[in-house]
């Protein structure tokens, strides 16, 4: 290996063997679980360094830190890297609003990119927030900011509801 090779290890439980759809728990209760640790982040959320900050009813918050592992190769994070992180906020944002034994799944999402991120960006925020909720679609929207408050990204979503 040269020294200009990097590495990253990524590790994850087993999520055929973690209740991530519970059934008897509602979506706020499972989500609330993440946040206090006593259920793990999701797969995709470890691979992505993204972590559960809070949930509220219709709401839920996001932390990130840009990495070169993120980057593209104009040297900065990769779209799809703020992308994954807003819709995240707002599917959590979604989730919280679910009964027992009912989920969701993403229809649709568009993301506005502001301003670029890098590793110098440090730590940002997505939150993610319930805009209306229908009996089979619900509209959120998500914002990421930096830390000076200053906006990134913005996006919106549609997403489907249904019973497993």
């Amino acid at each position: 290996m040269s020294d200009q090779t990097r590495s990253r290890t990524i590790t994850w439980l087993d999520p055929a063997a973690t209740p991530w759809q519970a059934t008897t728990e509602s979506g706020l209760a499972v989500l609330r679980r993440v946040v206090a640790g006593e259920l793990p982040n999701s797969p995709m959320a470890q691979l992505m360094g993204l972590t559960l900050l809070a949930v509220d009813d219709g709401s839920a918050v996001f932390s990130a830190v840009p990495a070169e592992c993120h980057y593209n190769p104009a040297g900065i994070a990769h779209g799809g890297f703020a992308a994954t992180l807003l819709d995240s906020a707002m599917g959590c944002a979604v989730y919280t609003t679910m009964p027992p034994g009912v989920t969701y799944t993403t229809l649709e999402l568009k993301v506005n990119f502001m301003r670029p991120m890098t590793e110098k960006t440090g730590e940002v925020r997505a939150t993610g927030r319930v805009l209306h909720r229908g009996r089979r679609t619900i509209v959120a929207d998500g914002r990421i900011e930096d830390a000076a408050g200053r906006l990134v990204a913005h996006a919106s979503t549609t997403c489907l509801v249904y019973e497993p």
